[in-house]
């Protein structure tokens, strides 16, 4: 007992200093956007509904920034026209802290139980540094709804699917109705040859923006045949805070960028995507094809904004998840683990906006493109976990080491999946995860 409650309070201690470490990282590092993205969403709707006035006509006022999201997005944000703005802004902090709590909960506890760690602990220390990655902080600090997308895909992906559930793909076609871009799920589901779920997906997408159509055929209208068309709505391809191959490309050539060459990129990243996720789906690795898809959906989006990047939170986190799961010590260990503090430091550091004003030059190749470069490495090294849920190692087998695409490989053979670097034998399977192979997603409580 006495052990116990020493180990509590040393954990209660370190869980202080690193809130208050953060919090003072947070007083300097975070910059303050006043809410921005929210103020045009707020704004919008209640030019809408209290003004008379098209949702699409309204831009902000001295910016070009107008509401650029479907129109059941309209639906869902209707509400806040009814507000202060003072509350506006309140639901907007709470929403996204309440579905970041989850969704951390979901990934992190699979680690927390496999390493032996505390449950509250684990989800603790995840949040502090949650708080400060620089994704996270934008989206909080533009109002942005991007944790909210990621928490319905993440329902779908890590809670429903993996059961068998008939509703599984509802989450994700919410998603896209609210914003198009989640749809890159929608496909990851076929690709993956989950029809009933991509079908689920499409038909939740296709009722929500029907309902939006029938309450609201004006702005439905005016939204599929101008306003999703209208790119000058959205930004500057070449602004740094672009983090996708089309911002990559656009920095090369800011006048004319190359669509060729962007094109390219982009069936290069689809045709890599698709191999390293259907080898995750075909030995029960959801969570990793989530963080492909993730890592895939920022790389090939026309535009990504920094804040965008909170899809790259699954990858991390399982980074860490396949260092601790491999031996203490061992080669496989010290990349992952490394690969993980690297990749996190780059991502709260602000790095890219050394470049904003001048990212020509090697220096500026590469720097003002360091996220696109995270992103890549993820999809490119994220090892695929074959020990990650029971029914991949079958009744009574202990899980195999893996060889590329996912599939059972010799002893000491290249990593998993095309993983981030070839692997002794000794750090293929750790015992630990031989002994506990329920400690996958699948069995979260």
């Amino acid at each position: 007992m006495a052990q116990g409650a020493r180990r509590t309070f040393g954990q209660v201690v370190i869980v202080l200093v690193l809130a208050a470490a953060t919090a003072a990282f947070l007083s300097v590092a975070a910059v303050r956007h006043g809410f921005f993205d929210l103020k045009v969403y707020y704004g919008a709707l209640t030019w809408w509904t209290h003004d008379g006035g098209e949702i699409y006509d309204f831009l902000k006022p001295g910016t070009q920034y107008g509401f650029t999201y479907p129109p059941f997005a309209a639906l869902v944000m209707l509400p806040m026209a009814y507000l202060p703005w003072a509350a506006a802004i309140t639901v907007s902090v709470a929403a996204t802290v309440v579905v970041s709590v989850v969704l951390l909960r979901w990934l992190v506890d699979p680690v927390a139980r496999r390493v032996g760690w505390t449950r509250w602990f684990a989800l603790a220390v995840a949040l502090c540094l949650a708080a400060a990655f620089e994704p996270m902080r934008e989206t909080v600090n533009f109002g942005q709804v991007n944790m909210l997308l990621l928490f319905l895909v993440a329902v779908d992906l890590l809670r429903l699917l993996p059961a068998g559930n008939r509703w599984a793909g509802v989450g994700i076609g919410l998603a896209t109705a609210i914003k198009l871009t989640p749809g890159v799920f929608i496909v990851y589901l076929l690709v993956t040859r989950r029809f009933r779920a991509a079908f689920t997906a499409m038909g939740a997408a296709a009722g929500a923006s029907l309902l939006a159509a029938a309450l609201f055929p004006d702005a439905s209208r005016e939204f599929w045949t101008a306003a999703l068309w209208n790119t000058d709505r959205v930004g500057e391809l070449a602004f740094v805070s672009n983090q996708s191959l089309r911002g990559v490309v656009a920095r090369l050539h800011p006048e004319h960028p190359s669509t060729l060459a962007w094109l390219v990129l982009v069936l290069l990243t689809l045709a890599v995507w698709a191999w390293r996720s259907r080898a995750a789906v075909a030995v029960g690795d959801e969570a990793t094809g989530l963080a492909l898809t993730g890592a895939m959906m920022c790389l090939v989006s026309p535009v990504t904004w920094v804040h965008h990047l909170v899809w790259l939170i699954p990858g991390l986190i399982l980074l860490v998840d396949n260092g601790m799961a491999a031996p203490a010590g061992s080669r496989r260990r010290r990349v992952l683990l490394g690969a993980a503090i690297v990749g996190y430091a780059f991502l709260i550091s602000r790095i890219v906006w050394a470049w904003e004003k001048d990212f020509t030059g090697v220096d500026g190749f590469l720097g003002s493109n360091t996220y696109v470069w995270i992103s890549l490495a993820l999809l490119l090294g994220l090892p695929i976990r074959r020990w990650a849920t029971p029914e991949a190692a079958g009744p009574g087998r202990a899980p195999e080491p893996t060889g590329a695409a996912g599939q059972p490989g010799p002893a000491g053979s290249a990593v998993e999946a095309g993983g981030v670097a070839q692997l002794d034998e000794s750090e293929r399977v750790p015992p630990a995860v031989q002994r506990h192979p329920v400690d996958g997603l699948h069995a979260v409580g």
